[in-house]
């Protein structure tokens, strides 16, 4: 087992990355910026080592910084968490290159999954479905593109190759907008991140968006751990998650499982990872994979009582999965709710001192949290402050359950989004699974 692992990170993934280190026996170094030092995880670590000013640029994507704190703390490995530098190759080539193990699938792998174009190419060598486009990078040929968008039929959607999080992405319903919006969106992508490579997708208007759960080790076992629902969005910002995902034709569902973990096995991953796809008229297309834990992992965890995280740490070490596929079975039904620091009603950021924190509980509730009663949410980072997960027998127990833990949440000092998910977990459409990936927009807009 790996002796000591640096947590490359802050917040409630910190605090579950450390959790999961001290049950294994692992020793475990956070680094943190100058206003993080009283954050939970810092303060049960067997050492931390301040890494730099507030600023996310000169603290957590500090790279130098973050190795340098490696060398002097003898740790083995760097856990990135999601976030900040988790999936960023340059980051996992520097971590092995300076003799450190990066907990996550090999640089080589992440650039890859990262590159949009060559990710789909290689679900489609791979057998996973994809969405009809353009199977590649949009050319210079006019002609060639414009005939591409006539065959799959309007509206498409332009999106970059590097792209991620809703940005570098375009509709277009017309022809006579393609191809200017096509420059539009190179301009958009080469500004925003380096790489004006873009392609054509067909645009689906009524999609749910359903990811897959995966986990291979270094010994070439691959399992799935089922599906996920993040439909509930906002701005393409997860707000709701359950597992696993309701009324999915159960044939599609087997054939997407299946072929996921045979594109890891081909593609050779290694550690844990998630594929996003478009759910619509009982078909799955793919969209993009996460190289990372998912902020959503728990409820995967709660339906199969696998440890995602320790899983990672497991494989990191060389050890073989503990489980193979015929060990999981889903069990209930999951829901998360991300607990934002923010307006309710405009959604703008609300640092500030946590007076008083009370987590709920019960039969079937978790929470995973970095907040305590006198804590500073600081201006600098993302708002997500913690994650309220319940589990149940059936879905409508998970969703009755999440709704008492609402109730009972306590977050004073600061605004949270507890309203919004409070109204969600009654809604109607929600409760019978009659929404899509824009119900989430609309309801607030109503």
């Amino acid at each position: 087992m790996i002796e000591k692992v640096l947590i490359a990170n802050r917040g409630e993934i910190a605090l579950r990355i450390l959790r999961a280190c001290k049950e294994l026996g692992i020793r475990t170094v956070a680094v943190h910026s100058q206003v993080d030092r009283d954050l939970m995880h810092v303060r049960l670590a067997d050492e931390s080592v301040c890494i730099g000013p507030n600023s996310p640029t000169d603290s957590y994507l500090n790279i130098p910084a973050i190795i340098s704190a490696a060398e002097v703390t003898d740790s083995v490995a760097i856990h990135p968490g999601y976030g900040f530098l988790a999936e960023n190759a340059n980051f996992a080539d520097m971590v092995e290159q300076s003799g450190f193990r990066f907990i996550g699938p090999s640089a080589d792998v992440i650039r890859l999954m990262g590159n949009k174009v060559s990710a789909i190419e290689a679900m489609t060598r791979a057998g996973v479905p994809t969405v009809p486009g353009s199977n590649g990078p949009i050319t210079e040929d006019d002609q060639r593109t414009l005939r591409i968008a006539r065959e799959i039929g309007y509206p498409v959607i332009i999106k970059a190759a590097s792209g991620g999080g809703g940005r570098g992405m375009q509709v277009v319903h017309t022809e006579a907008s393609l191809l200017k919006s096509i420059q539009i969106t190179q301009s958009e992508a080469r500004n925003a991140f380096g790489d004006a490579t873009v392609y054509l997708e067909k645009y689906l208007e009524r999609p749910r968006h359903v990811e897959v759960q995966v986990l291979a080790d270094t010994h070439g076992n691959v399992i799935h751990l089922g599906d996920r629902d993040c439909s509930m969005q906002r701005r393409h910002q997860k707000v709701l998650e359950e597992a696993p995902a309701p009324n999915i034709d159960p044939e599609a569902r087997q054939v997407t499982l299946n072929a996921c973990v045979q594109a890891c096995k081909e593609i050779g991953y290694v550690g844990a990872g998630t594929f996003e796809f478009l759910y619509q008229d009982g078909s799955f297309y793919f969209i993009e994979m996460n190289t990372r834990v998912q902020v959503e992992h728990p409820v995967s965890e709660m339906v199969t009582g696998v440890d995602i995280v320790r899983e990672q740490l497991r494989i990191a070490s060389g050890l073989p999965l503990q489980y193979t596929q015929d060990d999981i079975k889903i069990s209930g039904h999951a829901l998360e709710c991300r607990i934002n620091a923010e307006d309710p009603t405009t959604f703008v950021p609300s640092p500030g001192k946590v007076k008083h924190f009370h987590a709920p509980g019960g039969n079937g509730v978790r929470v995973d949290s970095h907040l305590y009663s006198g804590y500073t949410v600081p201006p600098f980072y993302d708002s997500l402050v913690a994650k309220l997960i319940t589990w149940g027998d059936d879905r409508d127990i998970a969703r009755r359950r999440m709704k008492n833990a609402l109730e009972e949440l306590v977050v004073e000092g600061i605004k949270t989004n507890q309203p919004l998910h409070r109204k969600l977990v009654r809604d109607g459409g929600f409760k019978q699974v009659d929404f899509t990936i824009h119900y989430l927009e609309k309801l607030i807009r109503d």
